[in-house]
């Protein structure tokens, strides 16, 4: 039986009994990762394949999908595609490809964390938690933010433009919620994978993956960002003088 240091365990007590489907076609990865996870008080759901996840996906309603990139009959980037088409559920991709190019790919399938193999079960454990946490946590109320053509309701994680609500992956949220918060503050790269991701290591291109993704939703022309700018050689400001203009 596994056994998780009473730290992991203890991060975990608010999220007792969420449910998580892994999906992952190595059946020793698949019993090593559900096992940890149902450690930590997991409720968790298994998929082998590509149109196994989708299926499981539509029936469980999971709070989470741990999502490996490499699967038979369909691949995991385009499993998240397909369900990034009417779902905002969490995902944390695992690959063993570790050329920059597979992780954008990934993330611009719609994945909202990745996980490198080979990794370390508790280090999963610890990437599932970060990332329900942020896409769950309605213990403490925020007050709605109105910033432009902009409505943020924090507790129940919608966001509105023009009175249109925005499709947002779990991600895409956080980040757009945090700036909305912040206007006019230039960001690095850094400074947001710690602030809005939790990472006091990470990969940048998870950052510029996500700003891309967002401004395809948010501006007018993402090619010509008026909203979400990009401050060369340093960062990201969110432009609350663009964002107030009629």
């Amino acid at each position: 039986m596994v056994s998780l240091p009473a730290s992991v365990a203890a991060r975990n007590s608010d999220l007792i009994d969420r449910r998580v489907l892994v999906v992952e076609d190595d059946p020793t990865m698949l019993e090593v990762a559900s096992s940890y996870l149902s450690a930590a008080g997991f409720l968790v759901d298994q998929a082998v394949d590509g149109f196994a996840a989708l299926d499981a996906a539509r029936r469980r309603m999971p709070d989470l999908i741990v999502l490996d990139r490499m699967l038979p009959g369909i691949d995991g980037a385009e499993v998240c595609r397909r369900l990034r088409v009417d779902s905002d559920v969490p995902v944390l991709l695992l690959t063993a490809l570790r050329s920059e190019e597979a992780r954008i790919e990934g993330l611009e399938s719609g994945a909202d964390d990745y996980l490198t193999k080979p990794f370390s079960p508790r280090e999963l454990v610890l990437r599932v938690q970060s990332v329900l946490r942020r896409s769950l946590d309605t213990l403490t109320p925020e007050a709605p933010v109105d910033l432009g053509p902009f409505h943020l309701e924090p507790s129940a994680r919608i966001v509105s433009e023009n009175g249109e609500l925005l499709s947002l992956s779990a991600r895409e949220f956080d980040l757009l919620a945090f700036l909305i918060k912040h206007p006019s503050r230039v960001f690095s790269r850094d400074e947001l994978l710690r602030l809005v991701w939790g990472w006091d290591i990470g990969d940048r291109s998870t950052v510029t993956v996500t700003v891309r993704r967002l401004r395809e939703k948010i501006e007018r022309n993402p090619a010509e960002p008026e909203l979400l700018r990009t401050v060369w050689g340093v960062g990201y400001r969110f432009d609350v003088d663009a964002a107030v203009q009629p």
